[in-house]
């Protein structure tokens, strides 16, 4: 306002000093001249100093008025915009002290002074957005998707914003359905957009949905949102919690239908492999996988598969004591493979072979498991007391173990 004062205080000064300078010149002649002029009846003489004068001075007159007019004119558009700005300033103003009273946990007074002032701010998503977390913070879920929608509404074109925002809130609620469906409907509009994936990849996982994680995988991994040893154990879980769950539905088609989508490298873990065959036998397909758990032992070794392979219901018992019975040279001490073939010599009826193998399973590595088994051929044999035996050192040696685990618990309870 100051500059506007000076500005027209310096434009009057200017115009009178020309209008004195041109009349001072025009003076400076002896006849500087005089003008004429008719109206009808009338006629109008002056000196041309005075009519020059007269003009410029009218000119000047006629400027100043029309610029105030024009102020006038503009004012009312002045006013509004001035109040506008106003509006704008004090809602940035409310958008920082929400976000500090966010920041310190007062959430009422936040969600407060976001929500008055949400409507005449240059960014009413950041009002919404804020004042969404801080009404779930206080309990107020209703209020929450209230401003979700209206944050969803008002600021068309970020709907990826506005969908991590209640992803996000609804996973810390453990709304995970519903998170879900939120950022499903998020990766359908941007498929390689880091962070809705990083958010489906555990709302998939609190939910337990490991199908929906198989199909998630390429995108984690093409898009760089896990590291490749992370996305190795990822498959690696998500493969082994799938066919432990085609174990409980006792399908044997699904379960190999699954094995056949699986990664071979995934496939060639023992873990993996294991689960697979484990699965299998559980849903009576044993003799399906017989040959592959031999293949699987003879490129790799392993007393886990050496019990999966003692737990095959078989078509052919003495065909799988002879194949078992092979590995006993190169491994002749090994109580697992004694115990197993022990376990199949009893299937096949050959119950001096199979107390055999049994007693030395034990003699290298006395097994509950393997207490049972004998127990059960001495029993078999209707010699009783030597099956009582059996059966008591079997409990002596799971209760020591069950004992052991509880002091074991103890002892971690009270470091």
């Amino acid at each position: 306002m100051k500059k506007k004062i000076i500005y027209f205080l310096s434009l009057i000064f200017i115009a009178g000093i020309f209008i004195y300078s041109v009349f001072a010149w025009l003076t400076s002649y002896e006849n500087p001249g005089y003008l004429l002029m008719g109206f009808g009846h009338w006629s109008l003489e002056m000196t041309a100093v005075v009519f020059i004068s007269i003009q410029l001075l009218g000119f000047f007159i006629f400027y100043v008025i029309f610029r105030l007019l024009g102020s006038l004119l503009r004012y009312p558009n002045k006013m509004i915009t001035r109040r506008q700005h106003n509006k704008t300033d004090r809602s940035q103003n409310a958008l920082i002290e929400g976000l500090v009273d966010s920041a310190a946990g007062n959430w009422v007074n936040a969600e407060k002074v976001l929500i008055r002032h949400a409507s005449n701010s240059g960014a009413p998503l950041l009002h919404y957005l804020t004042a969404a977390r801080a009404a779930q913070s206080r309990g107020a879920i209703e209020k929450r998707d209230e401003y979700l929608k209206k944050a969803a509404d008002q600021s068309k074109g970020v709907d990826i914003a506005v969908g991590l925002t209640q992803a996000e809130l609804n996973l810390s609620e453990k709304q995970f359905g519903d998170a879900v469906k939120t950022l499903t409907k998020l990766n359908s509009i941007d498929p390689t957009h880091a962070s809705v994936l990083k958010l489906l990849h555990q709302a998939y996982r609190s939910l337990g949905d490991w199908d929906g994680m198989r199909q998630l995988i390429p995108s984690l991994n093409k898009n760089k949102v896990l590291m490749e040893e992370e996305v190795k154990l990822l498959e690696t879980e998500t493969y082994t919690r799938l066919l432990k769950q085609a174990a409980e539905n006792a399908k044997v088609s699904e379960i190999q239908q699954l094995w056949t989508t699986i990664p071979s490298h995934i496939k060639k873990l023992n873990e993996v492999r294991s689960i697979y065959f484990s699965a299998m036998i559980v849903v009576s397909g044993g003799a399906e996988i017989e040959t592959a758990v031999i293949d699987a032992i003879t490129e790799n070794w392993s007393e886990t598969l050496l019990v999966i392979f003692g737990n095959i219901k078989s078509n052919h018992y003495v065909n799988q004591l002879l194949t078992a019975e092979k590995w006993v040279a190169s491994h002749p001490e090994n109580p697992v493979l004694l115990r197993m073939l022990g376990k199949i010599s009893l299937k096949c009826d050959q119950l001096e072979k199979a107390e055999d193998y049994l007693s030395k399973s034990i003699s290298f590595e006395p097994t509950v498991a393997a207490y049972q088994l004998l127990g059960d051929l001495f029993y078999s044999k209707d010699d009783k007391n030597k099956a009582s035996e059996c059966y008591k050192y079997g409990l002596e040696l799971a209760s020591k173990k069950i004992e052991h685990n509880v002091e074991g618990i103890y002892s971690d309870a009270t470091l």
